[in-house]
């Protein structure tokens, strides 16, 4: 039976599962974490397609099942934990196939993302208006700090969109599967990386003000900083790009 308070919703369409396996992008040699597997549909599509499996579950009675079931699995690990305290720094490189409970999704992101050293790629079965937010560009009601903060380490791309009642329980919105392909650098070059994404927090928290009074908190001198980075004052936050936000952060 799902639970509730672990947003678990189930995915068990063998299409919509297969599909979200070829967004992936796997290879024969890869180690794939999956976080969250529930009843085990799509760890078993990922144990015939990859070297590695590596499923990890909180809920301790899935857990003693899936174990019980992927017993005579021999590249299939599971283990019982927290994703968000796990220690993904340690497993060498990997790539990330998930359905992630709606609860948790950015979180688990930016867990992932501090392990991305060793972090391949992540193809998640989101929520779709977080999924919007994640792939947006600059102009957009979508764009924002969640666009800017995954596009400055990955390139992401939305695949498709989930029905809502492809899940069990249905939940109350669609899903998307979005694939991010982890970049060997940061897609812009800033000089100070906390102070870069500081500036863009700051000019977001106030997103319906202009940048000369959204930023007034990071110096009286704003306006001119702004007009220094060929930055009109008067446009507002969602219309800047990642390079715009980085040539301000260095001025700043």
């Amino acid at each position: 039976m799902p639970k509730k308070h672990l947003g678990q919703n189930f995915l068990y369409d063998q299409s919509v599962l297969s599909r979200i396996i070829s967004s992936a992008e796997l290879g024969q040699q890869d180690t794939v974490i999956e976080i969250g597997p529930g009843p085990g549909s799509l760890t078993r599509l990922l144990a015939k397609e990859v070297k590695k499996v590596l499923a990890i579950e909180l809920d301790e009675e899935l857990f003693r099942r899936l174990k019980a079931e992927f017993a005579g699995y021999p590249n299939v690990d599971l283990v019982h934990a927290d994703a968000l305290k796990f220690p993904f720094e340690d497993i060498g490189d990997f790539k990330v196939v998930a359905n992630i409970p709606y609860y948790i999704t950015t979180p688990i992101i930016f867990r992932l993302l501090e392990a991305r050293k060793s972090l391949q790629t992540m193809t998640l079965t989101i929520q779709k208006e977080v999924a919007e937010r994640i792939v947006a560009s600059p102009g957009g009601r979508d764009y924002g700090v969640l666009s800017i903060m995954i596009q400055y380490y990955a390139r992401a791309e939305m695949k498709f969109i989930i029905p809502k009642e492809a899940f069990s329980p249905v939940p109350k919105v669609d899903s998307a599967v979005v694939h991010m392909n982890i970049l060997d650098t940061p897609s812009v070059v800033v000089k100070d990386e906390k102070a870069f994404f500081r500036l863009v927090k700051t000019a977001f928290s106030q997103r319906r003000k202009t940048l000369s009074n959204s930023l007034k908190s990071l110096g009286e001198d704003i306006r001119d900083k702004l007009i220094a980075a060929r930055i009109d004052p008067q446009r507002r936050p969602e219309t800047l790009s990642l390079e715009e936000f980085a040539r301000l952060s260095d001025l700043l």
